[in-house]
């Protein structure tokens, strides 16, 4: 079923332009779905006289407006890269998510005040067959684009459509919970459609505040998946010549246009030449193949100077004894007759912020001491969240 799914939404579409065709056509069923519902509750709500039918067939409104949020958010975010916007468009599909995140909160809103209302001033629901119909209807409707965007929004890694696949369970919750209240009430007289509402209102609420927290956190520029990076450096240490690589930063302009940084350490005693050619051809064949702009600063190592290697090995040593985490990259060495100076970075976790100079201090005092002469540690910290993944 999903297979046909897919097959039917990706009809006719070329690689280049299936993202953003698959979010506008998803917007497309969603405009027509929810205008459908919102006159089907309409007349429900009219015939009852029920608050909380209205206010159900109003959401289905907002819903609509909702999916021509997303269809132009995928629309707009196709707009190729100009002179104000070098990196492209393509946030502008965050930022539709963000819009139906905010219309879910100030639906559940809407939908709070009207139920807190109907507590206060309970009224009789005039319940029939015919609504039970309508709202049933509208249920099955819901869940069945629940599916196509959960389905859509997997297959596209939107956060777009993941925002309207909430919105949709959300609106099938909300039914559900109508239709049951008018039950109750037609079958026992109870009057509960408020109590009702005010738990779905709340529901929603809840909802709306995760969606717009999934759609934000890439906006303020969220660390790269362990997927992406694990992606990203696999295809280096694979590479001939490469030591070790270091200080991995990935930057999201949203989808489709992902750059990303990294250091890599070769052979000192390597052609300059040759090591520039690997590393034009690593970036190229990376954004070939997984469509990741990498820019890659090559560091040379020495590797063959054991003096260098025995002070390195006592500095890891060091580094470790504080703590397993501490690792040590872009080592060098700078000797004279009265001290030496060690220069490197160090990958410092988040809940260490603050004890560089107990770091420093520590590996400075214990060299000098092993030593017999002046040691002098020149570390630059780096966050570990760039150093996550690390192979010297």
């Amino acid at each position: 079923m999903t297979k046909l799914l897919l097959k039917l939404f990706t009809k006719n579409l070329s690689p280049d332009n299936q993202r953003s065709a698959i979010g506008q056509r998803s917007g497309v069923v969603g405009i027509v779905c929810n205008v459908f519902l919102f006159l089907g509750k309409l007349l429900a709500g009219l015939l009852s006289g029920s608050v909380s039918i209205m206010a159900d067939a109003m959401n289905n409104l907002t819903d609509a407006t909702s999916s021509v949020v997303t269809l132009l958010g995928f629309k707009m975010s196709e707009k190729p890269a100009d002179a104000d916007h070098p990196y492209g468009h393509a946030r502008l599909e965050y930022l539709s998510g963000l819009g139906v995140a905010a219309l879910i909160i100030v639906i559940g809103v809407e939908l709070g005040k009207s139920s807190f209302d109907k507590i206060l001033n309970p009224q009789p629901v005039a319940f029939g067959w015919l609504t039970v119909t309508i709202l049933a209807v509208s249920i099955g409707v819901k869940l069945g684009m629940w599916w196509i965007n959960r389905v859509l929004s997997r297959h596209i890694q939107s956060t777009a459509l993941a925002a309207t696949t909430q919105d949709s369970r959300n609106d099938a919750i909300a039914t559900g919970a109508v239709l049951i209240a008018g039950i109750v009430e037609w079958l026992t007289g109870a009057t509960i459609d408020g109590w009702m509402g005010m738990a779905v209102a709340l529901f929603i609420l809840y909802s709306g505040v995760m969606a717009a927290k999934e759609t934000i956190s890439p906006l303020l520029g969220e660390s790269a998946s362990p997927e992406l990076r694990e992606l990203i450096v696999d295809y280096v240490r694979q590479q001939p010549k490469v030591l070790g690589y270091h200080d991995l930063m990935v930057h999201d302009y949203g989808p489709g246009q992902r750059f990303a940084t990294l250091h890599v350490e070769m052979d000192q005693r390597e052609s300059p030449m040759t090591c520039h050619d690997l590393i034009d051809d690593m970036e190229r064949e990376c954004f070939q193949n997984h469509g990741i702009h990498l820019v890659i600063h090559y560091d040379p190592v020495i590797t063959d100077d054991p003096e260098i290697n025995r002070f390195r090995a006592a500095c890891e040593a060091l580094l470790t004894a504080l703590d397993t985490r501490l690792h040590l990259h872009d080592f060098r060495m700078v000797q004279g007759q009265s001290h030496t100076n060690l220069i490197f970075d160090v990958a410092l976790p988040q809940d260490m912020t603050g004890r560089e100079s107990e770091i420093t201090a520590h590996l400075q005092e214990s060299l000098t001491k092993q030593e017999g002469k002046r040691i002098y540690a020149v570390i630059t910290f780096d966050p570990e969240a760039f150093n996550v993944l690390i192979e010297d």
